[in-house]
């Protein structure tokens, strides 16, 4: 951040700490007493004197932008008084318009490298990005935690545990700001699920609310975030919106924030209610802050004074960060090699070998010269989810043609599709006349209509796939619509890999059983303004077998193979199982069982369900790895770098065994109503009340060297613990270590508490035989808990265990301590 932002963040962080007391002592009455509490610099005090009502209200909502670049939303500014307007642009993993960005790796596979100077770096290349296209604020980070395995957005936030939640989530927050970009926490609060995200009514007591999901939004307005986006459910009965306890009592009274609240994209309810409880901006329209909100300030339902209140706190970020007075360093521009450089450095980082069974990986020798890349992703490169995770990225090579080149001149490196994703061209005479189903095109301004039949041979399961360039064509088979359109964002949140071909024409699909026989199929197809052009394709059994043959045949001529495995997330919708979608799962059985040397690469959200793992040779998670994923995946594989990954959410055995498992109540609600019934046990902390042996643990990934711990000591320090210990690398190769410390329950506070947190941890990169002692603090935070009798935190006192472990599952040392 430049010079003059910091001194300006400062100033306006300790004036509004010193009207938060002088509030406090007058009693002022509200909204009086907000607006001491909030009182601006002289600049932003005076052009409030200046602004019209219109003005005013037209601060608070977004708009159309005249100019757009392709971002999510649009604040006009006040062109008269020199108040510019505000681009605000989605960017979890990368800065989403329309220009090329760099496209990062998915913030999942960040956190997986236990790095939080890495997230730094990752915050200072998407604020440097967003400030080069033209972005005033970037609608990310997301830190809700994990807490159903099925959520659509795991992908797009950091962990399961508040801790590691907490400390990324603050430092990318400094790298965005520091490049002068206003970062935007979200969604605030406890959005932990896609389905019903909209109405759900999350019911979550006092102690789990603080604990669990509200650590990492403390820590990124501690940090110094600017903006905060509220959630689309309901907390406790009320929207998040129009929350007052969120709003207010929790954001500004308690933790002091200096910012301004928008809401998720139609997250608004109400004017009134949304405005007193703290809301200061509705997108990405004026439904309620526009000509609603003038009507009810006319008509006395509202005083002005909520509105100069909202109006003030959107404008002193803005003066912060220079954008009222021109001071604001001049936009800078991509440095794409720079972003790219980055990009890689955290997809190894955070790349986790989860299987590695008689040294698999790396590949060597003859394993890394004659290898068969099975699956669709291996030739595809699979760069992110769905959703407003989306980047247009400079560049993405295919993890098939990186191993080839990382394999060399006389390797033998083949290929095998073995999962269809985008259908193969009808049987020739399977259509009747009158189409083209490859290339069927349609003129400008025409509307084109086929009525046929097509003739199947055999009774079989057909995927129906349709790829459009226009408005997707209604197709309909026996009068049934086989593509129809979904209603609201659920028609454009369709995944980050299955919704376009590789041409980039628009796909969708529709699986069914069909009879032999004859079957009526109809098509209409618009033209639009620029004509389109559109395909009919399939997949069935038949096809579906002849591919699987295909890879098994490449897998026993080859020494060793590589089988690339996915799971296409989006924003807006739920998985509904852990395994992998498709049929994937007898792909892998059929090419384990020709050849036991297989890798699967996984390039999935979140956890994984693998009844398919003691039937290969190794498992590297590589998520969603952004434009340099391929690269990074052959370093790993062939052991250029080691796989310094650990898992930041535990891997459930299967659909039965998981912290909503059966419990509907939990996930995703019943009646519209979901009760976070688990408490502060969320993640590894169920598994360890419960005790269930997860399939992977938190914190849980092998290093292709190996590590011992010893000489621990714990000692009390004035604000936490110190504990100190020795990790040496006991194998032949240098690598990577992330060992974690954890904390038993305090015996003196009287409210639930978990068998063990995460109390710190220490990313190393440690050569063959080098030791070296390591200092974790703990601090008094994590070693406290919220007492709902006193609303307030509690330092745990008394005698407590902690140890230091390989992961929440393998623990190998401890030792009890007085706190």
């Amino acid at each position: 951040m430049s010079d003059t932002v910091s001194r300006r963040s400062v100033l306006r962080l300790l004036g509004g700490a010193t009207a938060v007391a002088l509030a406090a002592t007058t009693g002022l009455p509200t909204p009086a007493r907000a607006a001491a509490r909030e009182a601006a610099g002289p600049r932003v005090e005076s052009l409030l004197t200046r602004l019209t009502l219109d003005e005013k209200i037209s601060l608070l909502h977004g708009a159309p932008d005249p100019k757009s670049l392709g971002q999510a939303g649009h604040v006009p500014g006040v062109e008269r008084l020199g108040i510019p307007p505000l681009r605000l642009a989605d960017g979890p993993a990368g800065v989403r318009v329309k220009q090329h960005a760099t496209a990062l790796p998915a913030p999942v596979l960040l956190a997986a490298a236990f790095d939080p100077g890495l997230a730094r770096r990752y915050g200072r290349v998407i604020g440097h990005e967003g400030r080069a296209l033209g972005q005033d604020v970037l609608l990310s980070p997301m830190v809700n935690l994990v807490r159903t395995p099925y959520a659509g957005r795991n992908f797009e936030t950091f962990s399961e545990d508040p801790l590691l939640s907490a400390d990324l989530v603050a430092e990318e927050i400094r790298g965005i700001q520091g490049e002068g970009l206003i970062a935007t926490v979200k969604h605030y609060a406890m959005n932990n699920q896609e389905q019903d995200r909209e109405t759900v009514d999350v019911r979550v007591d006092e102690q789990t609310l603080n604990e669990v999901e509200l650590r990492a939004f403390e820590a990124a307005v501690g940090a110094g975030s600017r903006a905060v986006m509220g959630a689309y459910n309901k907390v406790n009965g009320t929207y998040a919106c129009e929350n007052e306890e969120l709003l207010t009592g929790i954001l500004r009274d308690r933790w002091g924030f200096q910012g301004w609240v928008m809401t998720d994209w139609h997250a608004a309810h109400s004017t009134v209610a949304a405005l007193t409880a703290g809301l200061d901006m509705e997108m990405p329209n004026g439904k309620y802050f526009g000509a609603a909100l003038k009507t009810a300030v006319r008509d006395g339902s509202v005083s002005e004074e909520y509105v100069d209140r909202a109006v003030r706190r959107i404008l002193t970020a803005m003066d912060d960060f220079g954008l009222l007075d021109g001071s604001a360093p001049p936009r800078p521009a991509r440095d794409a090699a720079a972003g790219a450089a980055v990009a890689l450095e955290v997809a190894k980082a955070g790349a986790t070998l989860l299987h590695n069974e008689n040294g698999t990986l790396p590949l060597t020798g003859e394993a890394a010269r004659s290898i068969a890349v099975v699956g669709p992703t291996g030739s595809l490169p699979f760069v992110s989810g769905g959703g407003s995770a989306h980047v247009v990225p400079d560049h993405a090579d295919s993890p098939l043609d990186a191993i080839r080149s990382r394999a060399g001149e006389g390797s033998r490196v083949s290929y095998a599709l073995g999962e269809d994703l985008f259908g193969k061209p009808l049987p020739k005479d399977a259509l009747s006349a009158g189409i083209a189903p490859e290339a069927q095109r349609v003129a400008a301004g025409k509307t084109w209509t086929y009525d046929g039949t097509l003739t199947v041979e055999d009774d079989d399961e057909w995927t129906f796939v349709v790829h459009y360039s226009g408005t997707r064509p209604k197709v309909l088979l026996d009068g049934v619509e086989l593509f129809p359109v979904a209603a609201g964002l659920a028609e454009y949140f369709t995944g980050g890999l299955v919704s376009a071909a590789p041409d980039g024409l628009a796909v969708r699909r529709r699986t069914l059983d069909l009879a032999a026989g004859e079957h009526r199929v109809e098509i209409t197809a618009k033209g639009g303004a620029q004509g389109q052009t559109f395909r009919l394709r399939r997949v069935t059994g038949a096809t579906r077998a002849q591919d699987v043959a295909e890879a098994v045949r490449a897998a026993g001529a080859a020494h060793s193979v590589v089988l690339f495995a996915y799971e296409d997330a989006t924003e807006n919708q739920d998985r509904t199982t852990l395994a992998l979608p498709g049929h994937q799962t007898q792909l892998i059985e059929a090419v384990t069982a020709a050849n036991p040397r297989t890798t699967v690469v996984l390039n999935t959200s979140s956890s994984t369900s693998m009844p398919w793992l003691e039937r290969t040779a190794a498992v590297l998670q590589m998520y969603y790895p952004g434009q340099e994923g391929a690269a990074a995946t052959a370093a790993v594989l062939f052991g250029d770098c080691d796989p310094g990954g650990r898992l930041t959410q535990s891997f459930p055995v299967d659909d039965d065994h998981h912290p909503v498992a059966g419990e509907p109540r939990r996930y995703p609600g019943v009646n519209g109503v979901e009760h976070y019934s688990e408490g502060i046990h969320v993640g590894y902390r169920w598994y360890d009340a419960k005790g269930v042996r997860p399939l992977f643990p938190f914190g849980y990934g092998l290093s292709y060297t190996s590590f011992a711990y010893g000489e621990l000591r714990v000692e009390r320090t004035g604000d936490g613990l110190e504990v100190s210990f020795t990790v040496r690398n006991t194998g032949r190769r240098d690598g990577v270590d992330v060992p974690q410390v954890y904390v038993g329950p305090s015996p003196d506070l009287r409210v639930d508490q978990a068998v063990r947190v995460l109390g710190g941890y220490q990313r190393l990169a440690l050569k063959a035989g080098e030791s070296r002692r390591v200092t974790v603090r703990v601090d008094e935070r994590t070693l406290s808990s919220w007492d709902p009798k006193r609303h307030g935190w509690v330092l745990g006192t008394g005698r407590r265990t902690v140890w230091v472990g390989a992961s929440s599952g393998e623990l190998r040392l401890s030792t009890r301590t007085g706190v």
